[in-house]
């Protein structure tokens, strides 16, 4: 049986990741679907849980990383974040690609799971751009747009651990670019399946 690929996708606040992996779905023609990641930070205005994330307590969430249901989980911002096997596992079993869009902590321990993961790196011009866009969010107050910025420095140095990266100044090109890598990771289960 051929598996689907796993591509993770990791970048700074504010690089335009959902954005990015949401156009790619509604204009691709491959069997994708993002894994609804959970976590234990408030939903922001317009999110909705199960959609967006699956919006949990610290208490459940700590419960299903003690049950291992998690493929990797992480504190980041101050906040809980992880992926559940259950968002993945089934669907690539099924032969469909599967996004996790995560930090770069998470893509490290994902890396480690499957040697055969897809990684790509969200670029955007400076962090001037990702300031830029984290406050036109208007969802975030001063002490965490700044924590984010510094974390942002931080992903931004690992970008070059990553297989691939796609510069988001241009949702279009961006779009292409990613599809692009799609192909790459449908075409290279497929070789290791006939090997």
């Amino acid at each position: 049986m051929v598996h689907g690929p796993l591509f993770v996708l990791s970048g700074a606040s504010g690089s335009g990741k959902s954005t990015l992996v949401a156009e790619l779905l509604q204009q691709s023609a491959w069997p994708l679907r993002v894994a609804v990641s959970a976590t234990t930070r408030p939903p922001r205005p317009g999110e909705v849980d199960g959609r967006d994330y699956h919006f949990w307590t610290r208490d459940r969430f700590l419960a299903a990383v003690a049950a291992g249901e998690f493929l990797e989980h992480a504190e980041v911002h101050g906040n809980l974040y992880g992926t559940l096997a259950s968002e993945v596992v089934p669907y690539r079993q099924m032969g469909r690609g599967v996004f996790v869009v995560i930090d770069v902590q998470g893509a490290a321990r994902l890396r480690q799971i499957d040697p055969y993961v897809i990684t790509i790196f969200v670029q955007v011009g400076t962090l001037a751009v990702i300031e830029q866009r984290l406050r036109a969010r208007g969802t975030e107050d001063e002490p965490t747009i700044q924590r984010r910025l510094a974390n942002a420095q931080i992903e931004l140095a690992q970008a070059g651990e990553y297989e691939f990266e796609v510069v988001n100044d241009d949702l279009p090109s961006a779009v292409r670019q990613l599809e692009a890598i799609v192909a790459t990771g449908f075409q290279r289960v497929r070789a290791c399946s006939t090997n």
